[in-house]
C-alpha cells in the first residue's frame, strides 16, 4: 500500500508498507524518516488525528497510536491546544552507514514487471500438485545438474511450440536466470583470450559480468537492422544478441543480418548466444521465430520466467549446442551447483496446465494497452520519436540532437520523483563501433509500475516532457 499526503509546507510524504509490515509501523516509519531527513522541520504542525486518517484512508486510532508513539520516543511533541508539533532532533550522521537508494515514487525504468500481476492462486495450485505428486529423490541433492526432468521436458514442448525453438530435454540445462547462464557460458567459450560480441548499445550490466568472468566485451554495432556482424574480428569467440526485440533500441533483427550471422558462426566455428529476454510480448507483428532453429549446433537459446512471472523465483533455461553440454555442466558443478528443484517442478505444472500460457496472454495484453498510451503519449511532441514499439517492454524514445542534453531530461524527471533510464549509459565505453555521434534518448520501461501507478507516471513523463519540449 502507497498512500502520500502533503503538511501545511507543502511537504510530501509517502507511506509505503514493506513486507509484513502494517499500517501504524508504516506511519511511524514514514514520519520517523521525514523528520531525521529534514523534509519536516522541528517546529512544523502536524495534521490533526482525524483530518490526516482521512487523507491517508487509515483509522483515527491507527494515526492516534503513530503519533503517541513517535511523542514517547521524541520526534513530536504534543501540547494541549496547540496539536501535535515536530520536536527537535538532530539529524542523523548517515555518513557512516551505506543505505540503499530510495526507491522512486514513480518507475518508468525498463527490467522489471508488475509484480502485482504475478499468477498467485495459479501458482499455488501449481506448488501443491508438484509437490503432491514429487518423488522423494526431488527433496534431495540432484541427481542431474541440468535440472529436473520434469521442468526439461516441459520447456522443451513450450519453446518449440511457442518460440519455435528447436530442443529436448537432454541439451537443456536449467540455471538461476540470464545472468547465471550467461557467467557459466563466458567462462566456458571465453577463457584465455576469447572475445564476446556484444551488441552496442546494450545493457552495461552485462558487459561487467562477462569481463568479471575472464571474457572481453567487444562492440558489435547496432543499426536499424539490427546487429551487424560483418565487422566481426577472427578472435571472437561468441556473439551475444537479442534478435527478436533489440536491447534496448527496440529493433528486430533483419532476416538478411539473421542469416550472415549464422554464416559467420558456421565459418568460425564459433557460438551465438540468443537471449530471447522478452520475445514473447509482441503486439502488432506475427512472432518471430528463435534464431536458434536456423543453427541448433552454433546457437544456445537463453531464456527466462523473470519477465512472464518474477525475478524473485530465479529460474532460467539454455538450450544448448550438443558440444556444449557437458563444459558448461563441468562449470556448474565447480561454481554454484544446480538450482532449487521444488519451484522447478512448479514451473513445470504450471506450463504442462497451460498456465504459463495463460499468464503470458494476459501480461500481454496488459503491456499492450500500457504501450498504446505511451505511444500515443510521445506522439503528441513533434520532437520526439517512438522506436521498438512493437514488442518487448519499453520503447526508446529518440531526443532531437540540438535540445535539451538526455542527463537534463532524467534530472528533470527525477526532480519529479520520476526514475528514467538515458540511452547513453548503454553504450560500450569506447563507442568505438560507430563513427556517427552518439544517439540521445530514454530506454522507456511500461512494465514496472502498477495499474493505478502507472498513469500517474505516464502523467509526470508528459509533464517533464511538455516543460522541455513544449
Amino acid at each position: 500500500m502507497t498512500q502520500e499526503w502533503s503538511t501545511s509546507a507543502g511537504v510530501d510524504l509517502y507511506v509505503d508498507l514493506l513486507p509484513g509490515e502494517g499500517r501504524r509501523e508504516g506511519l511511524e516509519r514514514a514520519l520517523r524518516d521525514a523528520i531525521r531527513g529534514g523534509r519536516l522541520a522541528a517546529g512544523e504542525r502536524l495534521p490533526a488525528t482525524r483530518v490526516l486518517a482521512a487523507e491517508l484512508g487509515l483509522s483515527r486510532g491507527t494515526v492516534s497510536g503513530a503519533y503517541d508513539q513517535l511523542v514517547a520516543e521524541g520526534y513530536l511533541l504534543a501540547r494541549h491546544g496547540s496539536g501535535t508539533t515536530v520536536a527537535h532532533v538532530p539529524r542523523a550522521a548517515t555518513h557512516h552507514v551505506r543505505r540503499p537508494a530510495a526507491r522512486p515514487r514513480h518507475d518508468l525504468r525498463p527490467g522489471t514487471g508488475d509484480m502485482n500481476a504475478f499468477p498467485v492462486q495459479e501458482w499455488l495450485r501449481s506448488v501443491r500438485r508438484a509437490l503432491t505428486s514429487a518423488p522423494a529423490a526431488a527433496f534431495g541433492y540432484a541427481d542431474d545438474l541440468r535440472g529436473r526432468p520434469e521442468l526439461r521436458a516441459a520447456l522443451a514442448d513450450y519453446l518449440g511450440r511457442a518460440r519455435g525453438v528447436a530442443a529436448t530435454p537432454e541439451r537443456i540445462v536449467i540455471t538461476s536466470g540470464y545472468t547465471q547462464s550467461l557467467v557459466l557460458l563466458a567462462r566456458v567459450l571465453g577463457s584465455g583470450s576469447g572475445r564476446f560480441a556484444m551488441e552496442d548499445p546494450g545493457l552495461p550490466y552485462h558487459r561487467e559480468l562477462v569481463r568479471h568472468a575472464g571474457a572481453e566485451p567487444w562492440p558489435l554495432p547496432v543499426d536499424k537492422l539490427g546487429a551487424d556482424p560483418r565487422a566481426l574480428p577472427d578472435d571472437v569467440s561468441a556473439v551475444v544478441t537479442t534478435p527478436a526485440h533489440q536491447y534496448p533500441t527496440g529493433v528486430t533483427l533483419h532476416p538478411s543480418r539473421r542469416r550472415a550471422l549464422i554464416e559467420w558462426a558456421r565459418s568460425a566455428d564459433a557460438v551465438v548466444i540468443e537471449d530471447d529476454y522478452d520475445g514473447e510480448f509482441r503486439y502488432d507483428r506475427q512472432p518471430v521465430g528463435a534464431l536458434q532453429a536456423m543453427a541448433p549446433d552454433h546457437v544456445v537459446y537463453a531464456g527466462t520466467a523473470a519477465k512472464a512471472l518474477a525475478p524473485a523465483l530465479r529460474l532460467g533455461w539454455m538450450v544448448l549446442p550438443p558440444r556444449l553440454v557437458d563444459p558448461v555442466l563441468a562449470e556448474l558443478r565447480l561454481s554454484t551447483l544446480e538450482t532449487e528443484s521444488l519451484g522447478q517442478l512448479a514451473l513445470a505444472d504450471l506450463i504442462a496446465t497451460h498456465g504459463y500460457d495463460r499468464q503470458i496472454r494476459a501480461v500481454r495484453a496488459r503491456h499492450r494497452r500500457r504501450r498504446d498510451l505511451l505511444v500515443g503519449a510521445i506522439a503528441a511532441f513533434p520532437a520526439l520519436s517512438s522506436a521498438g514499439i512493437s514488442a518487448g517492454q519499453h520503447i526508446l524514445v529518440t531526443l532531437p540532437a540540438d535540445g535539451p542534453e538526455e542527463s537534463e531530461v532524467i534530472d528533470a524527471a527525477a526532480q519529479r520523483g520520476l526514475a528514467l533510464s538515458g540511452l547513453a549509459e548503454h553504450w560500450h565505453a569506447s563507442h568505438a563501433s560507430h563513427a556517427s555521434p552518439r544517439a540521445k534518448g530514454l530506454v522507456v520501461g511500461y512494465g514496472a509500475p502498477t495499474e493505478t501507478g502507472y498513469q500517474r507516471a505516464l502523467d509526470v513523463l508528459i509533464d517533464v516532457l511538455r516543460q522541455l519540449y513544449g
